[in-house]
């Protein structure tokens, strides 16, 4: 099992950038898949991003691709979400997400075991 706590959200301006952390807890981080997920008011929960367990491949969606970048320090325990050029519609509350199982579909919450408490990103205009 693993434990999950996001770090780095807040209030940035339109046009800003923030950088989030998720550190898990555990001696088996190396074998989970990643995926960062966010969830705005009277919204669901959408994914943004997902990175495979050894970093060599990443996925985003088309909404935060170009200005995203999710990556991660296996000796750290720890995976990160580069956010830059936000906008208001990037406002929600971001949750990071562990999987041990078969990868399918990157997108799908289902595919993921393990979530953490979300952090909250807060972009004004």
């Amino acid at each position: 099992q693993v434990q999950l706590v996001e770090s780095g959200g807040g209030l940035v301006q339109a046009g800003g950038s923030l950088r989030l952390s998720c550190a898990a807890s555990g001696r088996t981080f190396g074998s989970y898949d990643m995926g960062w997920f966010r969830q705005a008011p009277g919204k669901e929960r959408e994914f943004v991003a997902a990175i495979n367990w050894s970093g060599g491949n990443t996925y985003y969606a088309d909404s935060v691709k170009g200005r995203f970048t999710i990556s991660r320090d296996n000796a750290k325990n720890t995976v990160y979400l580069q956010m830059n050029s936000l906008e208001p519609e990037d406002t929600a509350v971001y949750y990071c997400a562990a999987s041990r199982k078969k990868p399918t579909a990157w997108d799908s919450q289902t595919l993921y075991n393990y979530w953490g408490q979300g952090t909250q990103v807060t972009v004004s205009s």
